[in-house]
């Protein structure tokens, strides 16, 4: 009996379908198949980006839509005229059942159906590939972490070198410094370094206690300003992320103790990271750190109050391409693999007097953990 052909399929915009662009490298802004049938693949793509593709895209031959066109011709809208041409193409080569990454659009899966090709999701296809980061991957991790840094270091600065007005709120150059305003000075200053930026975390006080709010409005001397960055190398397309809280002025007590605690937390959670180490052991070893100190888990309920002081989230991510993906450092988080890159990033937070947060990323490696970061963490930015 004839062993069946192995086949499978990613598609999408690989602009904006990262495990796409991770496998084939190329950033195309239209609807693109990717087909491997057995240890050929085949990338099919709009006409006019083949001679792009056969340069530099990671696939063994590089076709259009009509190079597999179906008996009854390609329709008129390009992504149901890609599917169509990704069937067909499986269907020439005698495949009658293929495996599809997780992603895969529905309309994909439903012209395969009606070519007679059965289609089954891989929740794993690609995933463990993607997650074990290569020595060329962590050296744009490490390149985008730098300039996050920078970036981090600029904001923490601006708001500790202000002057307070007599209300507490704090000026520069006269003016109030606001979220809004910060956020936009971060924006200029990744544009210049060649990082596209979504809207960075700017949270001062108590606006700081929703874990990722943005932040709004002016901000104030003495209350902990929440910074976070996560921008993306435009030319890599590798994502930084980055936190640290600064405080102007006098820091109170409750913030310093909080601050400390979120410190051995991170560093907790540094230590427990190797390889074969559950997302969920370095989860438990950071916020065991700040339960060893008498802070909470969890969202407060109606029945909290104000001074309720809690870590509410997981304590890291993975990142890469995305700035959020596989693994998560939290309950259930699987095991982590050599490559790994995640975030450590403990955070309290308070109703009444906003967060405090410190996220690094790290590397996992046979030897532990290798930090990116280089950053101070401390409070004082003057």
């Amino acid at each position: 009996m004839t062993e069946p052909v192995r086949a499978r399929i990613c598609a999408g915009i690989p602009a904006t379908q990262s495990t796409l662009y991770w496998r084939t490298r190329f950033p195309a802004g239209d609807p693109v198949a990717l087909v491997e049938i057995g240890a050929e693949s085949i990338l099919i793509l709009r006409d006019i980006e083949m001679e792009r593709a056969r340069r530099t895209a990671r696939a063994d031959r590089v076709a259009c839509p009509a190079d597999f066109a179906p008996p009854g011709g390609l329709s008129g809208d390009r992504e149901t005229a890609t599917a169509q041409a990704a069937a067909e193409c499986l269907r020439r080569a005698g495949v009658d059942r293929a495996s599809a990454e997780r992603s895969l659009p529905l309309i994909y899966a439903e012209i395969l159906r009606r070519a007679g090709i059965s289609v089954e999701c891989d929740p794993e296809l690609w995933g463990r590939e993607r997650r074990q980061k290569s020595g060329e991957e962590i050296a744009h991790l490490a390149r985008a972490q730098r300039v996050t840094e920078e970036a981090v270091r600029m904001a923490c600065e601006r708001v500790a070198s202000a002057r307070a007005r007599a209300d507490g709120v704090l000026l520069q150059e006269g003016a109030p410094l606001t979220s809004e305003r910060l956020r936009a000075e971060v924006d200029h200053f990744l544009l210049d370094r060649g990082f596209a930026n979504p809207p960075s975390i700017i949270a001062g006080g108590p606006v700081g206690a929703d874990c990722h709010h943005e932040g709004a409005g002016e901000l104030r001397t003495g209350e902990t300003v929440i910074v976070d960055i996560f921008p993306r190398d435009r030319e890599t397309r590798y994502n930084g992320d980055c936190t640290r809280t600064v405080v102007h002025g006098e820091v109170r007590p409750e913030i310093r103790d909080m601050h400390r605690a979120v410190c051995e937390a991170n560093a907790a959670g540094k230590r427990a990271a190797a390889p074969g180490v559950s997302g969920e052991d370095v989860h438990r070893a950071a916020t065991g750190a700040l339960t060893a100190r008498g802070y909470a888990l969890g969202l407060p309920d109606k029945a909290s109050a104000p001074s309720f002081c809690s870590m509410p989230h997981g304590t890291g991510h993975g990142v890469g391409l995305d700035v959020h993906e596989p693994p998560l450092l939290d309950l259930k988080g699987p095991r982590l693999l050599e490559g790994d890159a995640v975030t450590i990033e403990p955070g309290l937070y308070r109703r009444d007097l906003g967060g405090v947060r410190v996220e690094d990323i790290v590397v996992v490696t046979k030897e532990g953990a290798r930090c990116l970061n280089s950053l101070p963490s401390g409070l004082s930015w003057a």
